[in-house]
């Protein structure tokens, strides 16, 4: 296993879900209102009150919703099996990895996300063009998310032995998942929803508690709270 400096097991900062994507939020807020004050200084304060933020800054307070909500269930879960990091950061991107857990079966890389509609995947081409897998929710292509957990699983992999089983997991919070049926896995990364990934996390695995508290620790340090 690699051996980055991992603090001690007292020490760990578990950290807080979907804190850098709350600050980004309030920040470009913030910065609306600054600008519209400033342009407009005896009606600033009204205008503000009766518009909106811009789709691209709202996204930032979907995101900390989805990385809350699905963060706050797995510390309720922690214990000496389950052990968890939340928004860590990965050194030198300005991505981040929203959460990690650490459990008897391995490690879990999970991309939350609040999106609207129907998870699936198409697949196109096959027998006379190359195989492409896309991943989409509703209409819309999301591909790329399958892209971003690739990369944060590579990045974790770094700092672990090759023997540790890790899992690369985008977790649905708010989809439109079928009754029957719905999850499934694209590239090596698995789409499912919270009530499906819980069952996950709780099964029993070769790791011991020993063995997981030095992972955790591991990444802990080698992955700091964003």
């Amino acid at each position: 296993m690699a051996a980055p400096a991992a603090p001690p097991a007292s020490e760990v900062e578990v950290g807080t879900p979907g804190a850098s994507a709350r600050r980004e939020f309030e920040r470009r807020s913030v910065r609306r209102e600054e600008l519209i004050r400033t342009a407009h200084p005896k009606l600033g304060g009204l205008i503000h009150k009766l518009s909106e933020d811009p789709q691209s800054t709202k996204a930032w307070n979907t995101g900390a919703v989805g990385e809350e909500r699905l963060g706050q269930r797995l510390n309720e879960f922690a214990n000496d099996r389950i052990r968890v990091l939340h928004d860590r950061r990965i050194p030198g991107a300005r991505a981040n990895i929203d959460h990690l857990a650490v459990t008897p079966t391995g490690v879990y890389v999970i991309d939350a996300k609040k999106y609207r509609g129907r998870p699936h995947l198409k697949i196109e081409g096959g027998l006379l063009r190359p195989r492409v897998e896309k991943l989409l929710v509703g209409t819309r292509n999301c591909t790329p998310v399958v892209d971003g957990v690739l990369k944060q699983v590579k990045i974790v992999r770094d700092h672990l032995d090759d023997s540790v089983p890790i899992y690369g997991i985008l977790c649905f919070v708010e989809a439109d998942w079928p009754l029957i049926g719905g999850s499934f896995t694209t590239r090596g990364v698995e789409a499912l929803w919270p009530k499906k990934l819980y069952p996950r996390l709780k099964s029993d695995g070769l790791l011991c508690v020993e063995t997981i508290t030095t992972i955790h620790r591991a990444l802990a340090g080698a992955l700091p709270p964003a």
